[in-house]
């Protein structure tokens, strides 16, 4: 049997197509996430679902970093012209790089996000998205 969240999901799933073309990006909240030398400010990132964001990500770090939250991508509706950008979950970033991921969260929950490079998850470089 299916849990209620993944029916939630799924459900908005199958609608959000048609949200993400629909949706007035320019109005979108931004939300600034910043990647060093291990460590994502900020720390723990809070967002209401159903509410559109552009998360704009910048990597002020000598070395490439990226910010992997796959169960959280996976439960967000990304505007079509960057869902390129996130690969897997994960979005990554060069060195002095920044992008911004339009996207919707469709369902609540808290979400892990981390560093996938080696060990800097071990070195700080983890955090949560609080999606309420």
């Amino acid at each position: 049997m299916l849990q209620r969240s993944t029916l939630i999901a799924l459900v908005l799933a199958s609608a959000t197509p048609a949200l993400a073309q629909t949706t007035d990006w320019s109005l979108a909240k931004r939300v600034e996430i910043g990647l060093s030398n291990y460590a994502f400010t900020p720390k723990e990132l809070h967002l209401q679902h159903g509410v559109p964001y552009v998360l704009h990500f910048t990597n002020s770090a000598s070395k490439s970093h990226d910010f992997a939250a796959p169960k959280f991508f996976a439960a967000t509706t990304i505007a079509p012209d960057d869902k390129a950008k996130v690969v897997k979950g994960s979005v990554e970033l060069d060195e002095n790089q920044t992008t911004d991921v339009k996207l919707i969260a469709n369902t609540p929950g808290t979400y892990d996000v981390t560093c996938t490079h080696f060990m800097h998850e071990m070195l700080g470089m983890s955090g949560k998205v609080v999606v309420e």
